[in-house]
């Protein structure tokens, strides 16, 4: 499997607007915004799919929800949305498991 450009932005290979980074994951601003504030939240191991996720990540996972909640603390987000997509059908196009962080502006149930 060849890698992923999450994996390169983590590696520093790709700049990227981050706004959170340590040992297990790293947040960074989406280059195509679809809210106010959308920032992307990926754990540095590559796992490709939600499905892909084993029972020895489940430390790993909710780490990224944790992250999520620092950053839109940060961000000065008290409502806010997260996504994870799971596969291409869903609208996942990087097969590197990641949250989407959207928030600034009202969100509709259910999406678009």
């Amino acid at each position: 499997m060849s890698r992923t450009l999450f994996q390169q932005i983590a590696d520093g290979e790709i700049p990227a607007d981050i706004v959170y980074e340590d040992d297990r994951a790293l947040a960074f601003r989406d280059i195509n915004p679809q809210a106010p504030t959308h920032i992307l939240v990926v754990p540095r191991k590559p796992i490709p799919r939600a499905d892909a996720i084993e029972e020895t990540d489940e430390a790993l996972v909710g780490h990224l929800f944790v992250v999520a909640k620092q950053v839109a603390a940060d961000e000065g987000l008290s409502d806010y949305r997260l996504v994870m997509n799971n596969g291409e059908g869903a609208g996942q196009s990087v097969f590197h498991i990641h949250l989407h962080l959207l928030g600034g502006r009202g969100m509709q149930w259910p999406p678009g």
